[in-house]
């Protein structure tokens, strides 16, 4: 039995782990000590990874769906070759615009994403639907406009904060900071330390809060509101800070002088004297910080909420400081700038939607396959992703991929959108190839993991990063060689750092302009075999597209850099830091940044925030009018409850799972006993869109009126009925923002029935 070091691939968080491995199989699975963000913190899902790796519904073989239905086995050479010419005819005859690629490199699997974005390059398309489309645009859109760019991503330093407000957010069982519950335990202690959470749910993390304001669904824009009127109009925001560093601010006042706090604290059912005692101690506090996630970001008026979550910050001059909230760097840049207004970017055809951070939003993708005529996506890719079960509407899926000329699957598994492909490619798991993660957002101190491969891959499975190469290759977006780049990569002195091969691609690229959208399969073919680590030759090759990212970091970053130790010439910090990223298994630390290096982080030119943000500020001003609307569905569901024992699909067999195994509907037992539902009750849960069978559970942490189901259920394990709530068969792809189109996931409107079979 062998002892190794991996990271956990079930959140962002990609905590450290040390495994031990026998027979292609884990064993006991502990957190890593050496980690240098995780420290050995682990949670009980982690120590489960064994129930992703190892389940009955594994690929391990190209298969082409049949006229029947069924699946044939067929070679990798078969299905490519079919797939390259089916592309390529779409292509050549509909235009890049009847292509559209679906994920790309799940959780923890970015590395992979690098890759399958090349496909669209070759074939002229710019649409990429993905998860994070469907939840995090509509702040990256304000990132752009608060910051200079889409690029500019926030985090917050709750580590050190002595005030800390967690809004839609459970980081007791979701996490999303750093060890989560160890630092929870530590704000808790302090009694010169708040937290406070704004949840409609007494969530765990509300349960060891200072406050807990539990307010109506939906009305986490009236609670903001009041609580920056109460600060601005008590004198509490930070003038100098303002002046300094903002632009705008006289039309925010002008806005939350006009906001009838004492109505909005109505709206929202949460007593005023609360709101006033968090306002205050927020605003008065040393240090505070805002995090936010799901709860804030798909519920109603998902884009303003995080207007708004950005002023309680900004206001009280809590951002680019200690225990305030930052932007950070990236290794991996995962995020694009695609503001509408600075250039004429691609919208979709029937929506005329934009993108935002070069993402389109997955709940419009039906229409865009159903709705378009003649300009509608005929071909799909699906990689890492499983929209039939996780994406807004699945009756609208299944209508459009029944539709589609050619849908393939890049996956481990037989998903439920695997069923309906016409090819299914098998891809190695995250622990049989070269993975890490974008998602090292920390500040001021950076990290980045890239996790080795533990297991040979199953059967004929593939990494992502060969599938596409030869693809690319089949297409003819790519030569097979490339000799003098092969050549000088495996006889350039290792003291060199790369630099010749580096000059050398460079020189390749201006030559081929063409070429450059393919850098990373051409590094894979060329410096890719010839990378040494732990004395093995060649097996590292997907990582070789680190380098060029890793040179371009030292370039930015050098002082940082030399803080977290890195030194030597300037020219070698990049290689060095790539040759540390390739051995150090347990992750290294990339940079040490200073709080005041926030400010050389905004791309206004100016280095400036701006806070007035039109589109935003009108909608603002509509909520002193908006009217509470009545519904025949009585009841909120908040989908997507994190519990102990859910997580993102890539844990498919339910024996994982030690308790909650239908994914039980918590529900206030007054509301319980209202309908006759008792404990553990079988009933039907309604929306205008569909019905599914839901377990009852009570729980008094639950508001009244609102009802929870958790996410990572309602998957065919082994060809089986859904096992668990189908949430999407509930929800609706235009129950969204207007503007960014994020759905509300988090306020959908049903009834619950007994169900009498």
């Amino acid at each position: 039995m062998k002892t190794e070091k991996t990271a956990c691939i079930l959140c962002s968080r990609n905590c450290g782990l040390t495994v031990e491995v026998e027979d292609g199989k884990f064993g006991r699975i502990r957190g890593d000590d050496d980690h240098p963000v995780s420290k050995g913190y682990i949670c009980q899902k982690a120590a489960r990874l064994t129930h992703y790796q190892q389940h009955d519904d594994r690929l391990q073989f190209p298969l082409q769906r049949q006229a029947d239905g069924s699946f044939k086995r067929v070679s990798w050479d078969e299905a490519l070759d079919d797939i390259a010419a089916r592309l390529l005819a779409i292509r050549d005859q509909h235009g890049g615009h009847a292509f559209a690629s679906v994920g790309g490199g799940g959780q923890g699997n970015h590395l992979a994403g690098a890759y399958s974005g090349q496909l669209r390059v070759a074939m002229k398309s710019r649409y990429i639907y993905s998860a994070l489309a469907q939840e995090k645009t509509g702040d990256f859109w304000l990132n752009g406009r608060f910051f200079g760019s889409q690029t500019c991503h926030t985090t917050e330093d709750v580590e050190h904060a002595d005030y800390v407000l967690f809004i839609g957010t459970n980081p007791f069982q979701a996490h999303g900071i750093p060890n989560a519950r160890d630092v929870l335990r530590e704000i808790r202690k302090d009694p010169a330390r708040t937290m406070v959470v704004i949840d409609p749910r007494r969530s765990e993390t509300a349960k060891v809060a200072d406050i807990h304001l539990q307010l109506k669904p939906g009305t986490d824009a009236f609670l903001m509101s009041a609580m920056l009127a109460i600060i601005v109009r008590e004198g509490l925001h930070d003038r100098d800070f303002l002046t300094q560093h903002c632009d705008g601010f006289e039309a925010v006042e002008e806005m939350l002088l006009t906001i009838p706090v004492a109505d909005y604290a109505e709206r929202c059912d949460v007593p005023l004297t609360d709101i006033e005692r968090v306002a205050r101690g927020f605003a008065t506090a040393e240090s505070a910080c805002v995090r936010i996630d799901l709860g804030l970001q798909h519920t109603l008026h998902t884009t303003l909420n995080g207007y708004l979550e950005k002023l309680l910050y900004l206001l009280t001059g809590n951002f680019g400081k200690r225990g305030g909230n930052n932007l950070h760097t990236f290794l991996m840049p995962i995020l694009g700038d695609t503001d509408e207004r600075k250039g004429k970017f691609t919208r979709t055809r029937y929506h005329q939607m934009f993108p935002i951070s070069g993402l389109f939003p997955p709940n419009i993708l039906p229409d865009e396959i159903l709705q378009s005529g003649e300009d509608r996506i005929r071909a799909v890719f699906v990689d890492s992703a499983n929209p039939i079960v996780s994406y807004s509407d699945t009756a609208a899926y299944e209508r459009a991929f029944a539709q589609l000329e050619l849908l393939v699957v890049v996956d481990v598994a037989m998903t439920e959108t695997a069923r309906m492909a016409h090819y299914v490619l098998p891809a190695a798991s995250q622990f049989e190839k070269w993975e890490a993660t974008g998602f090292n957002l920390e500040f001021p101190e950076n990290a980045f993991h890239l996790r080795h491969p533990l297991f040979a891959p199953l059967g004929e499975a593939l990494p992502e990063p060969e599938i596409y190469t030869r693809l690319l290759e089949k297409m003819g977006a790519i030569p097979r060689r490339f000799p003098v780049l092969s050549r000088i990569a495996r006889h350039e002195p290792v003291i060199s750092g790369h630099w010749g091969y580096m000059l050398t691609l460079g020189a390749a690229l201006s030559r081929r302009k063409a070429w450059m959208a393919f850098a990373p399969s051409i590094l894979y073919r060329t410096l890719g075999p010839t990378l040494r680590v732990d004395g093995v030759v060649g097996n590292a090759a997907a990582a070789a597209l680190l380098l060029p990212l890793a040179i371009q970091y030292a370039q930015k970053h050098e002082r940082a850099m030399r803080r977290a130790g890195y030194s030597g010439p300037s020219k070698l910090l990049g290689p060095a830091l790539f040759k540390a990223i390739l051995k150090q298994r347990e992750g290294v630390v990339l940079s040490r940044h200073e709080y005041g290096e926030v400010w050389s982080l905004l791309k206004h030119a100016d280095r400036r925030i701006r806070l007035e943000i039109p589109e935003m500020l009108a909608e603002w001003q509509a909520l002193a009018t908006e009217a509470v609307s009545g519904s025949d569905y009585p009841f909120v569901l908040m989908a997507g409850e994190r519990r102990s024992y859910n997580a993102n699909q890539i844990y498919r067999d339910p024996a994982w799972r030690k308790i909650d195994p239908h994914g039980a509907m918590r529900m206030h037992p007054d509301d319980a006993a209202a309908l006759s539902l008792a404990e553990g009750a079988a009933a039907i849960c309604e929306s205008d869109t569909g019905r599914i069978n839901v377990v009852i559970e009570h729980d008094d942490a639950v508001r009244r009126g609102t009802v929870t189901l958790p996410h990572g259920y309602g998957m065919r394990y082994r060809g089986s009925a859904p096992i668990g709530p189908e949430l999407n068969r509930l929800t609706r792809s235009d129950h969204c923002d207007p503007l960014t189109r994020t759905p509300y996931h988090k306020h959908v409107p049903v009834r619950v029935l007994a169900n009498q079979h």
